[in-house]
């Protein structure tokens, strides 16, 4: 741009003409301004294009960066797209794997129903293979029977043959010759009167024998119903082991950790945190938390004693209700005390459906998920209390389901007087299936 100053014409560069100069640099504070390509041009620049400032070029440096991190940013999405595309593998596998387990289950459920089809085949083989034994049994008694009678029966005609043979005789020679009497007095001589012997009323169908066949087969149903009952509780059989950290001083657990045994005398180890210092307790090593478990116990060697279950957090210490199985809402149990068979839940009782004499194994059975516990008579399968929310207002319960692990308990109690202490009780082992 170009001034006149006394009569001489300047020139001026852009550099140092304000307006230009004001163009180049940063505008002042209130300014707007609008960022383009990076570069901050002023508002006031933009009117009719003129004074629009250019874009400074970016520098090789800035390029290579830029260049670079877009090259990074393709290497992730390479790395990511082969990430997925092995997630998307692995996913198809695993769907695979669950279509051939369903198309597999059907197949094993049948192969599984063979199979135990195939078992009560074997026991229905059998019990038709005893009944027609039986009934080949009672067949033969009704033939020999029936052949001892035709013997007696044949007899007795023959003598009935002789009588009618007299009576004709006689009848025809009524109003004949002396010669004639004479000859039916000595036919009358040689019949004599047939006695009933005594061996012809023991000639039946030994029906005393056939009494105790109906006793027994009495017998072998309940036992076989029992065990048919048994069965289905036996599938949730779990190994139970006895706590020795939890046994009072006065009880002795056998080397397999199964059996307890009760002594007079007191062991001298030291007294541990868990164990019961006052009541003659001991309880199961591992705790029910979910799902289904079952075990019996052996009682036959005791005069009084308690099985059940409780939680963790039973009383260890004293002699107070809270460390008493039953008597406390930590505990569910049955107990022989005095010859009653009693169920104990919160110091409340009820009398068990027992029958004359006491059960020699009882059998605990636990849903936990579904808060139902009952004892059992593991001999005849009897249950001897149920414990579930149906019961609630029986046992005042505060809850409908089971809120801690649950442990199996035992307890030794007094025996009644002029009976000795209990000596042993144990875990019995079902894995036999006995």
């Amino acid at each position: 741009m170009d001034q006149t100053m006394n009569g001489q014409r300047l020139e001026m560069s852009p550099e140092s003409d304000p307006a230009t100069r004001s163009c180049a640099i940063a505008p002042p504070g209130g300014y707007h301004a609008l960022l383009q390509e990076g570069t901050l041009v002023p508002f006031h620049c933009q009117p009719n294009g003129e004074g629009v400032v250019q874009p400074y070029p970016r520098s090789p440096k800035l390029l290579r960066k830029i260049a670079e991190s877009q090259k990074i940013s393709e290497e992730q999405l390479l790395k990511r797209l082969e990430d997925l595309e092995t997630e998307r593998n692995i996913t198809m596998a695993h769907i695979q794997s669950l279509k051939n387990r369903k198309a597999n289950l059907s197949r094993s459920t049948e192969v599984m129903k063979h199979e135990v089809k195939e078992k009560f085949e074997v026991l229905r083989s059998v019990l038709q293979k005893d009944e027609q034994a039986v009934l080949d049994s009672l067949e033969l008694d009704c033939r020999e029977t029936s052949t001892r009678l035709d013997q007696v029966l044949k007899e007795w005609d023959q003598h009935l043959a002789q009588v009618q043979k007299s009576i004709t005789i006689t009848q025809n020679n009524l109003g004949q010759s002396g010669e004639a009497g004479g000859d039916v007095q000595s036919d009358q001589e040689n019949l004599s009167h047939k006695k009933t012997e005594a061996a012809e009323a023991e000639i039946r169908l030994n029906e005393e024998r056939f009494e105790k066949l109906l006793k027994t087969l009495y017998s072998i149903y309940k036992d076989l119903k029992a065990q048919l009952q048994r069965k289905t509780l036996l599938l949730d059989s779990s190994h139970v082991m006895i706590d020795r950290e939890t046994c009072h001083r006065q009880i002795t657990v056998t080397r397999e950790g199964q059996g307890m045994c009760f002594s007079g005398s007191t062991q001298s180890s030291p007294e541990h945190p868990l164990q019961f210092d006052k009541v003659c307790c001991a309880l199961g090593s591992v705790a029910g938390t979910t799902g289904r478990r079952y075990w019996e116990a052996d009682v036959r060697c005791c005069s009084a004693w308690a099985v059940g279950v409780a939680y963790g957090c039973i009383e260890r210490k004293g002699r107070n209700k809270g460390a008493k199985l039953g008597r406390n809402r930590n505990s569910w149990c049955v107990e022989l005390r005095d010859g009653r068979l009693l169920a104990w839940h919160n110091d409340r009782h009820m009398a068990c459906h027992n029958g004359p004499a006491a059960p020699g194994r009882v059998g605990i059975w636990l849903n936990y998920d579904k808060g139902k516990l009952a004892f059992y008579d593991a001999e005849t399968m009897k249950i001897l209390q149920e414990f579930s929310a149906v019961l609630a207002p029986v046992f005042d319960r505060v809850h409908h389901q089971f809120t801690e692990p649950l442990y199996p308990a035992f307890r030794f109690l007094r025996p009644p007087a002029g009976h000795m202490w209990p000596g042993h009780m144990a875990i019995w082992d079902i894995s036999t299936l006995s």
